[in-house]
């Protein structure tokens, strides 16, 4: 099978049990106090869809707040760790560019940089296209994501480090005519070697971001540098954008 013939990377059983470090700084408690805010001030009351709900790092808090969450994801193994904790949270198994979950909702999600995990320009306007399917009137489609790195790169560099420590070092390297690239993890070993993972994805710029919004029916809301709303500006490494669906779709 070709990279073509698929949508994603499918998350294994090993990474799904390895997912919840709570030494990760995305499991910080006051990150996800603002990201659950965040969503649940979008969502003013309506049921919620995680798209890529994975093993409930946001759904869970998001639905502590009042919120009735659904959740979509790709890898039966992060399900499965998010029945673990919880049966409250109803998941489908699906590609989050065609799968549909039964329910509308006012607000439908997707965070910490997933939607690169589409490795097409056309799966990634599908997924945009999927969410507006899920929204009633005035919902809001929500996407963290970062800026590509591309932009620090002088010409002829394809690469570039996003974590360099004595436990992990990070590479990102860029396809600048497909938009692809792939992460590479160098993680290091109890004793002492280095265990090799890569995670690809394709990056998208927020300009590229707005006009499937705007394929998909829908109209930019605002754009944050974060979940606490810092203002967006050219410095930015990563955007929290919403977009709300048109009425006239």
């Amino acid at each position: 099978m070709s990279d073509s013939d698929v949508p994603s990377d499918l998350w294994t059983k090993a990474t799904a049990d390895a997912y919840d470090d709570p030494d990760d700084p995305m499991f910080a408690p006051e990150l996800l106090a603002a990201t659950s805010a965040f969503l649940a001030e979008r969502a003013e009351g309506r049921p919620a869809l995680e798209f890529a709900i994975g093993t409930g790092r946001v759904a869970i808090p998001l639905q502590e707040r009042g919120v009735a969450v659904s959740g979509l994801e790709y890898s039966p193994a992060m399900a499965g760790r998010l029945r673990e904790k919880t049966d409250r949270i109803p998941v489908v198994i699906g590609d989050m560019s065609s799968t549909t979950v039964p329910g509308e909702f006012g607000l439908v999600y997707l965070v910490f940089n997933t939607i690169g995990n589409l490795w097409t320009q056309d799966a990634q306007v599908d997924c945009f296209r999927n969410a507006a399917r899920h929204l009633v009137p005035g919902g809001r489609f929500v996407v963290e994501v970062e800026v590509p790195a591309a932009r620090r790169m002088p010409p002829g560099q394809a690469a570039a480090p996003f974590d360099v420590s004595e436990e992990h070092a990070g590479i990102d390297t860029y396809d600048f005519v497909t938009q692809r690239a792939i992460s590479h993890h160098y993680t290091r070993q109890d004793d002492g070697s280095y265990r090799y993972g890569a995670h690809h994805y394709r990056y998208a710029w927020p300009a590229e971001l707005d006009l499937m919004a705007r394929i998909a029916g829908m109209s930019l809301e605002s754009r944050h540098a974060d979940w606490t709303g810092v203002p967006f500006t050219a410095e930015s490494e990563s955007h929290v954008s919403v977009w709300r669906k048109d009425a006239a779709f």
